[in-house]
């Protein structure tokens, strides 16, 4: 007999409307209840009576252990909070709440979640000649039409043809008819029909949840750009302009992904060349990521930890910050997700069509964020787990050549990246090599040593400490709140015991690739300062979040067995849903607060400048009269012109030039720092006739000269 889970009684107790029976749980050791459970009749049985009477008895230790174990290891990780982290005092509780989960689950009170079968069938081999001849043809001519960084119709038409053979010929295809024809053939109502449930109505609120954390004051959480998305929307601007690239070489080259969904927010969505285009596109880039992490969770263990994995990644800080800056962050993690999924998938179903979506998701990975460029690596060494490992056997030749179709698939969606990298290696290659090398800035020691130091680092960020990089993250706190960083401990603790207990590759694969995935942020060995990086170990959320949903919910369902009656069960309910409204509270304070105030405490107020300069071309005056001084390390003057509605215009305007601004008879407006008394004076000097003010910000350094000149009056 299956025994409930939380979740049953959850809709049990949701499904009010139901007289049903109640919930029986059945007990391994009193045989007596699978009788009640099957005829519905009661027999007493002194020796079970005594025995249920015992059990009731201890009701009071209870799953101690396991209870005990997470409220160390929150109390540990409570210690690690800034910003005056008690390292030895959680070090030590950590040890003891570790101690106390491996007591636990050896002792079988915590259970480990069960492990999915893997699939007795081995990979298909065959394909369709014609079709991958055709693909082949293509996709070389798409090669030689590449050339000159520009995407054409015709190169588009040879590769897209190109790929679309190569599917043809390596899909598999089922027995049956093609969806298409069967919603087609089946008009009924039934096929369209929605059943609502108990467990739908808890995935559409947990998805309604996300969405918010994603979206919420997004238009103004982060409220300033830095100088990276002007770069962006220069390039976006030039796509609009008509220049179809394939790589964007300005600072130092990105991908075209971004770029293209930027346009076509901007001109769909009338949203133009501004801040609020390039953030809807990251924003949703990593809501649509979320749905991958929970079908991994499911995967890897049950629906219950997919859907906490899809909540603690949907609310955290991490992911929402780095999906919220407009920047290509979330592509790492948005291709690498998907990938790591259909492969875990596919090899253990040996389901060929599942690797060709991994390895489509691997090739278009690379026209997205540079440190994607790894995510072969990470595919590689999948690989290489799984042919170490018993389930692999009899399967190895077969797998082996279902590598190569995922590379090849990969490496046909690379070919306008190629054809790039191959005409100019060192533009393609120079962000990745000035940090990995010394060709921009020498190592600072040796390599080796920054690799292990580095590594360290990283491995450390989710409790201890993320980086210092102010402009998508919170300096120098974990990556993980307190709650989540707890439950990531616990959820390895469970994965490398039920790896111990079983010798399933996807628990190892899940552990190792941790540090794998966060090794664009471990590898700058020319800048260590630069790790840990929230963005550069984006990918990383996938086993982090699983990991943690895989602590709490092995922790709470064992509870969950283990507690006898309605009041020990109620305890555990309201457990889970105070740990939930715990993290969702501390991650909402972490983005919308702190985050938020450090951030607008760092960013000059380009937007704010902007509106003058708007304000005085609506009103007295001519956007093309209107003028910020440059002054060091103050505002990046081609953002002033995006914020003021202008794109293409730098309003820079050096002290040395200030004479050329005599020639204008119309009015003229200067913006100059607050602390530029001295251009304010030669300003005066200049204009005698105009006035000064200065605008004033409630942030500290932020305030700003107002210079107007008022127009010449013409003599009659």
């Amino acid at each position: 007999m299956k025994e409930p889970s939380i979740l049953d009684l959850l809709i049990a107790k949701l499904q009010f409307w139901k007289k049903s029976p109640p919930v029986i749980l059945p007990d391994s050791k009193n045989p007596e209840i699978e009788s009640i459970a099957a005829t519905g009749k009661q027999t007493i049985n002194p020796q079970s009576y005594d025995e249920e009477k015992m059990s009731r008895s201890s009701f009071h230790l209870g799953p101690w252990k396991t209870f005990c174990a997470l409220i160390l290891v929150l109390i540990a990780q409570t210690l690690m909070e800034p910003p005056n982290p008690s390292i030895k005092g959680a070090v030590g509780l950590y040890l003891f709440a570790g101690f106390m989960a491996i007591a636990a689950i050896l002792t079988n009170e915590w259970g480990l979640p069960a492990l999915r079968k893997d699939s007795e069938q081995t990979f298909l081999t065959d394909f369709r000649r014609i079709p991958f001849l055709l693909s082949i043809l293509l996709l070389m001519l798409s090669f030689f039409a590449f050339g000159g960084n520009r995407f054409t119709g015709i190169n588009l038409i040879l590769w897209v043809s190109g790929l679309g053979f190569l599917l043809s010929a390596l899909w598999i295809r089922g027995d049956g008819e093609p969806w298409w024809k069967r919603i087609f053939h089946n008009r009924d109502k039934t096929l369209f029909t929605i059943k609502i449930t108990p467990w739908a109505v808890l995935v559409l609120l947990s998805v309604l949840l996300v969405t918010f954390y994603r979206f919420y004051r997004l238009n103004q959480v982060p409220g300033e750009m830095f100088s990276d998305q002007a770069e962006k929307l220069l390039d976006v601007g030039d796509i609009l302009n008509g220049q179809y690239s394939i790589f964007f070489p300005r600072n130092t080259g990105r991908e075209f992904v971004q770029m293209y969904l930027t346009a076509a927010i901007a001109v769909w969505l009338k949203t133009g060349l501004s801040f609020i285009s390039l953030k809807l596109g990251t924003a949703l880039l990593g809501l649509l990521t979320l749905p991958f992490i929970y079908l991994t969770g499911k995967e890897v263990a049950n629906r219950n930890v997919g859907l906490a994995a899809l909540l603690l990644a949907g609310i955290a800080y991490w992911p929402n910050v780095i999906s919220r800056i407009g920047l290509r962050f979330p592509l790492y993690p948005f291709f690498a997700i998907p990938a790591i999924y259909f492969l875990i998938r596919g090899l253990r179903k040996q389901d060929r069509n599942l690797i060709i979506l991994s390895g489509l998701a691997v090739g278009f990975g690379v026209h997205g964020y540079s440190p994607a460029r790894f995510i072969p690596v990470v595919i590689l060494f999948a690989f290489f787990l799984y042919l170490l490992h018993p389930v692999s056997k009899g399967k190895r030749k077969e797998t082996l050549l279902t590598l190569a179709i995922l590379g090849g698939i990969a490496f046909a969606v690379f070919i306008p990246l190629f054809r790039y990298a191959i005409e100019d290696p060192a533009g393609f290659s120079i962000r990745a090599f000035s940090r990995i090398s010394g060709s921009e800035s020498p190592l600072p020691g040796p390599a080796l040593q920054i690799f292990l130091s580095n590594t360290w680092k990283a491995m450390i960020m989710f409790f201890y400490d993320n980086g210092e990089i102010w402009v998508h993250s919170i300096p120098h706190r974990p990556a993980l709140d307190y709650l989540t960083g707890a439950f990531f401990f616990l959820g390895l603790i469970v994965v490398i015991l039920r790896y111990i207990k079983k010798r399933s590759w996807v628990d190892l694969f899940l552990v190792l690739s941790i540090p794998l995935l966060m090794m664009p942020s471990i590898l700058s060995l020319a800048f260590p300062a630069e790790n840990p990086s929230l963005n550069r170990t984006g990918a990383a959320i996938l086993p982090v979040f699983v990991i943690a949903a895989i602590g709490i919910v092995s922790a709470l369902e064992s509870m969950w067995k283990r507690m006898g009656g309605k009041f020990g069960r109620t305890l555990v309910i309201l457990m889970g849903v105070i740990l939930l409204i715990w993290t969702a509270v501390l991650n909402f304070r972490l983005v919308f607060k702190t985050f938020d105030d450090q951030f607008m405490a760092g960013a000059w107020n380009t937007s704010e400048i902007g509106k003058v300069i708007r304000g005085f071309a609506e009103s007295t005056g001519s956007a093309d009269n209107a003028y910020v001084v440059p002054f060091p390390y103050w505002v990046d003057t081609r953002l002033v012109g995006i914020n003021a509605g202008y794109p293409s215009k730098d309003y820079a305007l050096w002290p040395d030039h200030f004479n050329d601004t005599l020639s204008v008879k119309d009015a003229k407006l200067f913006i100059l720092k607050a602390e530029d008394t001295e251009d304010l004076a030669k300003l005066q000097r200049l204009y005698p006739e105009g006035a000064t003010s200065i605008f004033k910000n409630p942030r500290e350094g932020k305030d700003f000269f107002i210079f107007v000149v008022p127009a010449v009056q013409s003599s009659k």
